[in-house]
């Protein structure tokens, strides 16, 4: 079973990660972004950590829900209600159970992910973080390691695509042969969830 301290160690490696990756996300997002994408996100998870450090949620769908509320008030442009919108949906769908099953993360975490397809209106195949997060959420029901190998898959698979939605879209054709910088973060918040179960 998952409790509260599984889902802080999650956000706390998330953000160890996203503190490491920083300046290669916003390389990634240089060529087909605002060149902000890294900094922006390590701003965000900045803040998590500290909130979680100050507040200590009692539970998985608090610790979740905290997180979101201080990604969308924190990050800029729209990694920020995305990433937000992410976490909130899964934190609100986990409830105010004090542990989950795995099998429960993995229903909540697709209710997220289906709502931020909503906000985006991005598919599968667009270049968004998208192509990440919907293989990992396919690929959870059988390990975490199994979702990050999914996720880090389908980022890597963004760099031949086309860009259809998001900032990257109005390069047409010149967004093509670049990962996509969101696929690329939503892999490393994945991942964090291998680190989170000491696997």
């Amino acid at each position: 079973m998952l409790d509260a301290e599984f889902f802080r160690r999650w956000m706390t490696a998330t953000a160890a990660s996203v503190d490491r990756e920083a300046e290669r996300l916003t390389a990634l997002d240089s060529p087909i972004g605002d060149a902000d994408h890294g900094s922006n996100l390590q701003r965000g998870f900045t803040a998590v950590r500290a909130a979680l450090e100050k507040e200590g949620p009692a539970t998985p769908g608090a610790v979740l829900t905290l997180a979101g509320r201080q990604l969308i008030s924190t990050v800029g442009g729209a990694s920020g209600p995305l990433y937000g919108t992410l976490l909130r949906r899964t934190g609100k769908a986990l409830g105010d159970a004090p542990e989950v099953s795995e099998e429960q993360f993995a229903e909540a975490l697709r209710t997220g992910v289906d709502a931020v397809r909503t906000l985006g209106g991005a598919a599968p195949g667009d270049k968004t973080m998208i192509d990440a997060l919907v293989p990992a959420v396919d690929a959870l029901g059988d390990s975490f390691a199994a979702a990050r190998a999914a996720a880090e898959q389908g980022a890597e698979a963004t760099t031949p695509l086309l860009a259809r939605k998001g900032r990257a879209s109005y390069l047409g054709e010149r967004s093509i042969g670049h990962q996509d910088p969101g696929a690329t973060s939503a892999a490393l918040l994945v991942a964090a969830l291998v680190e989170a179960a000491g696997e």
